[in-house]
């Protein structure tokens, strides 16, 4: 059996700037970062650590657009061969009337196919246990880590000091 430990050095900082500059200084360096956690969204992080713009919105069109295809053919078969009646003088295929229940699809269906898409595609879910680096940067600390694997433990070390680190950690997950 492969073992698949990664050994993690990590440094925790106080505040996001400090983050970012040490980013900035790993990528100069040509140092791989393993992973970046932080207790919110920091505008900015994303292109200097070289991420790409997420995809999620293009599933989500195409989940709305299934729902809303699903909304309007199921309404036409229902109101013109199934259930053919007349309701208020309508005539059986009345678009006008079909649009908020076309609606109401196109939404559930886009929120349900992303919420669903973005948990597969992160690795999350029920009974999944992710296992952390520190308790404390889901709370108020941010966290540059390091893979052992890739990086030298030195190297990685010397840039959370020189960074202003205010704790160095290792970790096996």
């Amino acid at each position: 059996m492969a073992n698949n430990h990664k050994e993690i050095v990590f440094g925790l900082y106080n505040d996001e700037e400090d983050l970012i500059r040490a980013v900035k200084e790993a990528k100069t360096a040509h140092l791989d970062i393993y992973d970046v956690f932080t207790p919110f969204p920091i505008h900015g992080l994303d292109p200097v650590l070289g991420l790409e713009e997420s995809r999620l919105h293009i599933a989500g069109f195409i989940y709305g657009a299934l729902g809303t295809l699903t909304a309007f053919l199921g309404m036409t078969w229902i109101f013109t061969k199934d259930w053919p009646n007349v309701f208020g003088g309508k005539p059986y295929w009345s678009v006008p009337a079909f649009i908020p229940i076309t609606f109401e699809l196109t939404v559930l269906f886009a929120a349900i196919g992303m919420t669903v898409t973005f948990y597969i595609v992160n690795g999350l879910g029920p009974g999944v246990v992710n296992q952390h680096l520190d308790d404390r940067i889901t709370d108020d600390k941010f966290c540059l880590a390091f893979d052992k694997g890739s990086v030298s433990e030195d190297k990685a070390v010397s840039l959370l000091k020189q960074t202003g680190a205010v704790e160095i950690n290792h970790k096996t997950l």
